[in-house]
């Protein structure tokens, strides 16, 4: 059930519903908590949908399972950075450089 839940959220996500996505990733994760593509997911739908404390919060919880994932920390960088937090950005979105990350 997780995967149709992911998937019906990224087509919301698609659809540029991302509080609708959210909501529906929300769910999956408390469900599929080791899915780092639906935290992602989640912390993406959070960003769009300006909800930046929320975001953050997934963004370090990916982190947190997978210190090496360049997406989150360039993710984390751009979502400080919307909290005018640059200082603390700035180590995020060089680590996210430094592993060859693209843009958000």
């Amino acid at each position: 059930m997780p995967a149709q839940k992911y998937e019906r959220a990224r087509l919301f996500f698609a659809m540029k519903d991302y509080s609708t996505a959210a909501r529906i990733l929300a769910e999956v994760v408390e469900t599929a908590p080791e899915s780092v593509a639906a935290r992602l997911l989640l912390a993406r739908a959070y960003y769009h949908s300006a909800q930046l404390t929320r975001a953050e919060a997934e963004l370090r919880r990916v982190l947190e399972q997978d210190p090496v994932e360049s997406y989150a920390h360039l993710m984390l960088g751009r979502t400080l950075e919307r909290q005018s937090r640059d200082e603390e950005a700035a180590r995020h979105l060089r680590l996210a450089e430094a592993m060859g990350a693209g843009q958000v």
